[in-house]
C-alpha cells in the first residue's frame, strides 16, 4: 500500500482486501445467484454448474478489469463482460443467463459484505485475545497503588487496576457494538435496477442467495447505507477506546513519570540521533490510526443522504474509505495485544510519584473526615488555605495541618496510601466478577 504499511496496518487484514480478493468475492456473489436461481428452477442446474465453476479470479485478467472500470464507474460491469465471455467459450447457452436480473450494485455490495463478515470474524477473534489480555493485566495489579491525574495533575491515589479496568470495559463494550452491528451489516443486496426486483431475483431467489453465501437476506439498501454508517461508527469507537489506552501509556512512559513501558525490543523506540531515547512506537502507530478513524467514519455518513434509488458518487465515496477504517482498526488492535502483552510496570516508581507533593494528594480525605465536624464548605476552604500554605512554604501537609491545629480525627490513618484509594479494590473485583459471570455460567 504504502511505505508505512507495516506501521500503520495489519498485513492479515491488508490481504483480505487485495484485488484479486475483492475479485474474488465478487465471483462469489455471481456463483450463488445463479445457483440460486438454478435452484428455484428460473433455468437448468447444469447452466448454473457452468457459470460457478468458471467464477475464478485465476480466469480474470485484473489490469484489464481495472483500466475499464472508469468507464462504467465500478468494477462489476467490466467483471460481468470478462465473466460472460469466459463462460461462453465453455458454453453458449449458460453464457445467456449470467447476472441475470441483478444490478451492478448489488454485485458490488453484496461482496463487500463478505469482506466484511470476513474481517468481523477477523476482529472478534483479536478482541477477544485484547480482552483476556486486559483481564490478566487488571487481576495482576489489583493491589499496585498509583496517583490518579485529572487535567494532567496529581489528584488522588487510586491503583493501576482501576486504570486498566476501564480499558477493559471500553474494549467490551465495543466488542458487543460489533456483535450487535453485524446482525445488521451482514446481509445480502439483491434488489435488480431500482431496488424493486424482478423475475429473476423473485423473493425465493434472494431467499436462497442469502444462505447461500451464510448472509442474511434484506430489503434493498441500494441507497439508505445506514447499515454501512453504523459500521463504520462502531469502528471508530473501538479506534477511539484502543487509542485512549494507547495515550494512557505514553503519557505514563514520559520520562518524568517513568511508571510504564512498552515492551523493550532490539532497534524498538530509538532515535536517529539520541541514543538514549525510547520512544512509545506502538503508541505513536495506535494513536496516528485514531486520529484518521473518525474522520473516515464521517465520510460515510456524509455519504447517507444519497439521491433515489442510485447515487451518483456517495455511493462511490464510500468504496475506498470504508476499507481503510476497517484497515486501520485492524492495525491497531494487532499493535494494541503486542503492547499489552509486553507492557512494563514500575510499581516502585508509581509509590516515589505519589510522594511528589508533599501529601497535598490526600487533601480530600482530610477534607471529608473535618467535614462531619464542621461542615464540608469550611472544612473545604480549611484544607484548601493548608494546601496553599504547604505548597508555598514547601512542607509537607501533615506539618501544616498540625501548625495549623486542625483537629482532625485519625490523621495518620488519612494519610496513608492505603486508605486512600477509595473503592478502587472494591470496583475492580465488580468489573472482573462481571467477566467471571460471562465465562462460566
Amino acid at each position: 500500500m504504502s511505505l508505512y504499511t507495516q506501521l500503520f496496518y495489519s498485513k492479515e487484514v491488508n490481504a483480505m482486501f487485495s484485488d484479486s480478493e475483492s475479485i474474488s468475492k465478487m465471483l462469489r456473489v455471481e456463483a450463488a445467484l445463479a445457483r440460486a436461481q438454478a435452484n428455484k428452477d428460473l433455468f437448468a442446474k447444469e447452466i448454473a454448474d457452468v457459470i460457478s465453476t468458471n467464477c475464478n479470479v485465476t480466469e480474470i485478467d485484473i489490469e484489464q478489469l481495472k483500466n475499464a472500470i472508469p468507464l462504467g464507474g465500478n468494477a462489476a460491469i467490466p467483471l460481468v463482460k470478462q465473466l460472460t465471455k469466459i463462460v461462453a467459450r465453455k458454453d453458449a447457452e449458460a453464457a445467456k443467463y449470467v447476472h441475470m436480473g441483478a444490478t451492478s450494485q448489488d454485485i458490488v455490495d453484496t461482496a463487500l459484505v463478505l469482506q466484511i463478515q470476513e474481517f468481523i470474524a477477523w476482529a472478534n477473534t483479536k478482541i477477544d485475545v485484547l480482552e483476556k489480555q486486559l483481564i490478566a493485566l487488571t487481576q495482576q495489579h489489583q493491589e499496585t497503588i498509583m496517583i490518579g491525574r485529572t487535567l494532567l495533575q496529581h489528584a488522588k491515589p487510586t491503583t493501576f487496576a482501576c486504570k486498566t479496568a476501564g480499558w477493559l470495559s471500553a474494549i467490551t463494550r465495543s466488542k458487543q457494538r460489533l456483535l450487535a452491528v453485524q446482525k445488521r451489516v451482514l446481509v445480502v443486496q439483491l434488489g435488480g435496477a431500482v431496488g424493486n426486483g424482478n423475475v429473476a431475483i423473485a423473493t425465493e431467489i434472494q431467499n436462497e442467495f442469502a444462505e447461500l453465501l451464510g448472509l442474511k437476506p434484506s430489503f434493498s439498501w441500494h441507497s439508505n447505507r445506514d447499515n454501512l454508517a453504523e459500521f463504520a461508527s462502531v469502528l471508530s469507537i473501538l479506534g477511539g477506546s484502543i487509542g485512549k489506552i494507547a495515550k494512557d501509556v505514553s503519557l505514563l512512559m514520559q520520562t518524568e513519570v517513568a511508571e510504564v513501558f512498552e515492551g523493550a525490543a532490539e532497534g524498538k523506540g530509538g532515535s536517529s540521533t539520541m541514543p538514549h531515547k525510547r520512544n512509545p512506537v506502538s503508541c505513536a502507530a495506535i494513536l496516528a490510526n485514531t486520529n484518521r478513524l473518525p474522520h473516515l467514519a464521517a465520510t460515510i455518513l456524509s455519504a447517507m443522504p444519497q439521491e433515489h434509488e442510485r447515487s451518483v458518487g456517495l455511493w462511490h465515496s464510500e468504496w475506498e474509505v470504508l476499507v481503510e477504517i476497517m484497515q486501520l482498526t485492524a492495525g491497531s488492535i494487532e499493535k494494541s495485544i503486542s503492547l499489552i502483552e509486553g507492557l512494563e510496570v514500575d510499581e516502585n516508581r508509581m509509590l516515589e510519584n505519589l510522594e511528589l507533593t508533599n501529601g497535598l494528594i490526600y487533601a480530600e480525605n482530610l477534607s471529608l473526615a473535618l467535614a462531619r465536624k464542621i461542615g464540608k464548605a469550611s472544612a473545604h476552604e480549611l484544607i484548601e488555605k493548608a494546601c496553599k500554605i504547604a505548597i508555598q512554604e514547601k512542607k509537607h501537609l501533615k506539618e501544616v495541618v498540625l501548625e495549623m491545629n486542625i483537629e482532625v480525627d485519625d490523621l495518620d490513618n488519612l494519610l496513608d496510601t492505603k486508605n486512600s484509594i477509595g473503592l478502587s479494590l472494591e470496583l475492580v473485583n465488580q468489573v472482573l466478577k462481571e467477566y467471571e459471570i460471562v465465562r462460566f455460567k
